[in-house]
Parts: structure tokens; C-alpha cells; sequence
């Protein structure tokens, strides 16, 4: 089915049975059809189709109805693809009295939000009232209508790779072209710029920006990137995991919260594609839809979240904690959470950085995943975000070569990863093993392996190497502040205190909270904690009992 064009807003029934196909529209229109577009489909993928064209154009969808049992993609599977296309839809499953404990294990799985027995007759009395009530929810909710933006760059351009994971990562809906290609071509001539200073992004008002810093592609996206005080109760500093819990428990909890993150919400975890070991998740969850849910939640309680700000001091004035931002800005408040996480450390290979997104990439850099398939890929690293990037890129690469410097993948990944990858037989772990060189003409073609255990090393054919070597926190901005261990983890609460004694210079007749640094009212969540877990669900509780230790230091 192809998507009209209209802004009206869209309810979209799947069923595969005619008969009743027809019959849920024809009760839909009835009572809906004078405010909502009333759409259906015979299949998924068809409807599928249909929702990515509304995407593009735009075109919200209020709420999404689907029978359970429909041959090649059940209710379940297309709602649970519907919800990256369209998150703030609601979602109905139809099912029959057989299928009401697989209706029951979709809200978890797919965050379902009601399922109906089928028949539904009399409308009046089974279907009205629910649909009633979950459209007074998505109109009061925080959705906007998706536009779409357009992306003009060069396959190997290391901005364009750049920007494309910049809207990705903070769920702006994109469309990406060549410049080299005839669609290309003909966007930029019309926007007047030059193919040799791509990237090019044309907005969906149809303003064309020319090589754009992050700062002004968010301002032109509808991104928030200025505060709207100049004094809050809390700041956040970072928007991994533990910075979004922080946000989430300080705002529900009365603190006027502000968080600003340098890039984008998720931090390392929001670019995972499966995150399967989170509480509440029992089929996992991708870090994006973690993020995004917990950014949508933090401003339901009413925090700012402002992006593209890259703190780079923090000053202590009085009983205030200011932060100063890149830029020279400033803003303040009672009290700070430092969650800035850690970022990959750079590889020291030779030719590794002159290939940095020309071919290689830090961290999973998800929109590069398309242009793996049938190619041979190449991960470096043994820990949980390694193995996810493997497990998910496996599905479209001929093959994943795992690289790991230990002796077994036991020393750093989770016991659940480990089990996956053995079951995946296009996944190759190669032990002791590291990379010494990376090679190429414009962009990566070749990477020299080296084997610990034979002394051996080999040349590989590789366009694509993901790098996740480990974590270095970027807390230079503390320096004369906070105190750090030589690594630059915070260090807080008892790890302050030598032989009893407090850090020099605390005035407070008490020693620091668990979670407070050196420096009173300033606390830290996650992994920039020093000896932190490196876990989603232990940052996003440190967040958590820092609002509350905040609590403590305001009474």
C-alpha cells in the first residue's frame, strides 16, 4: 500500500484477513475518520512500506493496530519494527482467546500498550474506550511530527560519517545520498553547493547547510542546545545511562534539573544494537530505544535536556557549582552530577587514525552497518559492546572477525554474549591476536593482523574495522577540582579518604557521600566513576542515588 500525503494524523490497521481488515475500518471511520487518516493493510511489510513513507514525509501515525497471527510476520515481529519508525505511536494487538499469553508477553516485548479479544462488537462497548484513551494519551504526549532531512556527502568523508551518526544517535530521521550518484547530483545543484564541500545537509525546510558543526545542524533540527535559566538545582553533566537516571529521579523528584550532553543521549550504550542483560527486558532492548524512552522520560518530569554543549570547567562560587561550556557560556546550580562516561581510547597502529571514518570506526557506528553486508568485518575488542556490535553485524556480513589481545573472550564479556557467539557461525574470534598496521588509498582496503601465541602476521582485505579498545575517561576539564586517580576516574566518598582523614580542602564537618568528590555538592554516577561496573543497569542506579544524596546536601 502506498501512504497518502497529508498531516492529518494516521491509524493504521494490519490484518491479513480481508474480512476483517474492512471491518476495523469501517468501525474506525465511523468514530475517527473526521480527525484521523484511517489506513489498513493486508500484511507487515506492506504496512511497513507504508509507515517508512510517512516517515519520510513527516506524516504522524496516532496508533498502530495489528493482528496477532499473520503469516511471515506476526503482530508481535511488525509492531516491534513499526516502534523504530514510529515510537510514539500506541500499539494495539488483536488476538484471539488461544493467543492471549503471547499478548501479554508483547508488553514487554514491544512496550505494547493494550490488547484487544477479537470480536471486539459492540465497537461502542470494547474498542472505543480503549482507543479513546490511548489517543488522549498521544496527543498529550511529547511527539512531534517527523521531517525529513537530507544528507549529501561522500561515501569515505570522515563529517559525513560524522553527521549521520550525530542524527542518528539523537533519533532525527535522515536520508542519505552520494554526491557522486544522479539524486546527489541534483540536491545539491539545487541547493547551490559546491560537491567538493560536502556534506551538505538540506533541512526539511529546505535550507541547505554547508559542512555544519554539530552545534548548528541541532539549533536548525529542533534539538535543544540553550538552557532556559541560568540557575538550577542540579546539573547534569553527560547523558549516558547514569546522566538520563539522574535526570529522570531529579526531576520526578522536585529538583529543577537541566542535562547537557556534548553529542548525543545513550553515551556508549545508546549505540548498542542489543542490550539483553537489562533488567525488565527479557528480549533485550537496542541502547537507542533505551535512550530515547529515557530522554522522553526525564522531559516528562520536566528536565531540559540540552545537547551539543560540551562542558570544559567547573568552578565553585560560593554555594554555587558553575559549569563553563566550550563556548564560554556559563550556567549554575546548587549541585552537579558528573556522568560523562568514558570514551574508546585510540588505537596506536600505524595508519589507524588516518583512516578514522574512512573505513574506521570507534564504537559500533550503526549507519555503517548497511555497507557491511556480504563483506568481511572486523571488530577489535573483548568486552559486552564489542560482542553486540559482532552479534549484530553477523546478520549482513559474509564475516565477523572478533579480535581479541587475551587468551579467551571469559576475562570480559558476559557469559550470555558468549554463548551467542559460539551459536553464530559467520563470527570468527581470533585470540591473541592485535592489529599492527591499516592500510589503504582514500579510505581503509587492508589491515596487518599479528598472533601473539605463533609471533606470526598476516595482511586481511578490510574496508570496515570497529574499534572498541577499552575506556578512557575525559575529565581534564576537573583538573585542579576534583580529584582523580593517575587514570582520570573520579574518585568519591570513601576512596577520598586516606588514613581516615578527608580530602584536602573540605570544610564540612562530615566526611563526603558515597557518590560526592572532593568537592562538596558535586557528586558522580557511572562509568567515569573510579572502580565502576561498566554496566547499564549499576550507572543508571548510580544516577539514582546520587539525586538522592543530592537531597541529602541540600537539607
Amino acid at each position: 500500500m502506498t501512504a497518502p500525503a497529508t498531516t492529518k494524523p494516521a491509524i493504521l490497521s494490519v490484518d491479513d484477513d480481508p474480512g476483517v481488515s474492512r471491518a476495523v475500518v469501517r468501525d474506525l471511520r465511523r468514530r475517527y475518520g473526521a480527525d484521523y487518516r484511517i489506513l489498513r493493510a493486508e500484511s507487515g511489510a506492506d504496512a511497513l512500506e507504508a509507515l517508512r513513507e510517512m516517515k519520510l514525509r513527516g506524516q504522524p501515525v496516532a496508533v498502530l493496530i495489528a493482528d496477532y497471527r499473520m503469516p511471515g510476520m506476526d503482530g508481535i515481529e511488525f509492531l516491534e519494527q513499526a516502534m523504530d519508525l514510529h515510537p510514539f505511536a500506541r500499539r494495539v494487538l488483536l488476538t484471539a482467546y488461544a493467543d492471549t499469553n503471547a499478548a501479554i508477553d508483547a508488553i514487554n516485548v514491544i512496550d505494547l500498550d493494550h490488547y484487544l479479544l477479537k470480536p471486539w462488537d459492540p465497537p461502542e462497548e470494547k474498542l472505543y474506550p480503549v482507543l479513546d484513551g490511548l489517543l488522549e494519551a498521544w496527543r498529550s504526549s511529547d511527539h512531534k511530527p517527523v521531517t525529513e532531512t537530507k544528507v549529501v556527502g561522500n561515501r569515505w568523508s570522515p563529517r559525513s560519517s560524522q553527521i549521520r551518526e550525530f542524527l542518528a544517535r539523537n533519533q532525527l530521521p535522515y536520508r542519505w545520498y552520494l554526491a557522486d550518484e544522479p539524486e546527489g547530483a541534483r540536491l545539491l545543484e539545487a541547493a547551490g553547493a559546491d560537491p567538493e564541500r560536502c556534506p551538505v545537509v538540506i533541512t526539511s525546510g529546505g535550507d541547505p547547510l554547508v559542512q555544519p558543526s554539530d552545534s548548528e545542524l541541532a539549533e536548525r533540527v529542533g534539538l535543544t542546545v540553550t538552557p532556559t535559566g541560568d540557575f538550577y538545582d542540579l546539573i547534569v553533566v553527560g547523558g549516558g545511562p547514569a546522566g538520563l537516571g539522574a535526570a529522570v529521579y531529579g526531576a520526578s523528584e522536585g529538583l529543577r534539573t537541566v542535562l547537557v550532553e556534548r553529542t548525543a543521549t545513550g553515551g556508549q550504550a545508546g549505540q548498542s544494537s542489543r542490550i539483553e542483560n537489562y533488567l525488565g527486558f527479557p528480549d533485550g532492548v537496542s541502547g537507542a530505544q533505551l535512550a530515547d524512552r529515557a530522554r522522553r522520560q526525564a522531559a516528562k518530569f520536566g528536565a531540559e535536556v540540552i545537547t551539543t554543549r560540551e562542558v570544559t570547567g567547573l568552578e565553585v562560587k560560593g554555594s554555587a557549582r558553575t559549569v563553563t561550556f566550550a563556548d564560554g557560556g556559563t550556567l549554575s546550580a546548587h549541585t552537579v552530577i558528573i556522568a560523562t562516561g568514558v570514551d574508546y581510547r585510540r588505537h596506536p597502529a600505524p595508519g589507524v587514525d588516518d583512516f578514522t571514518g574512512r573505513g574506521v570506526y570507534y564504537g559500533s557506528a550503526m549507519t555503517e552497518a548497511s555497507e557491511c553486508a556480504g563483506h568481511d568485518v572486523y571488530i577489535v575488542g573483548g568486552a559486552n559492546s564489542a560482542g553486540q556490535a559482532a552479534v549484530f553485524l553477523s546478520r549482513n556480513a559474509h564475516a565477523v572477525h572478533l579480535l581479541v589481545r587475551a587468551d579467551s573472550l571469559e576475562k570480559s564479556m558476559s557469559h550470555y554474549l558468549i554463548q551467542q557467539i559460539a551459536q553464530i557461525p559467520n563470527i570468527v574470534v581470533h585470540t591473541e591476536t592485535e592489529i599492527t598496521a591499516a592500510d589503504g588509498d582514500g579510505h581503509l582496503q587492508r589491515i596487518v593482523l599479528r598472533d601473539n601465541a605463533a609471533g606470526t602476521e598476516e595482511k586481511a582485505d578490510a574496508e570496515r574495522l570497529f574499534l572498541f579498545i577499552g575506556a578512557a575517561p575525559q575529565t581534564e576539564w576537573l583538573d585542579g577540582v576534583v580529584t582523580r586517580d593517575a587514570a582520570g576516574f573520579v574518585l568519591a566518598g570513601p576512596d577520598l579518604l586516606v588514613d581516615g582523614a578527608r580530602p584536602a580542602g573540605w570544610e564540612l564537618p562530615r566526611p563526603p557521600h558515597h557518590l560526592e568528590t572532593s568537592v562538596p555538592g558535586v557528586f558522580v554516577a557511572g562509568d567515569v566513576h573510579a572502580d565502576s561496573a561498566k554496566r547499564v543497569a549499576s550507572a543508571v542506579g548510580e544516577g539514582a542515588m546520587a539525586v538522592m544524596l543530592v537531597h541529602r546536601y541540600l537539607a
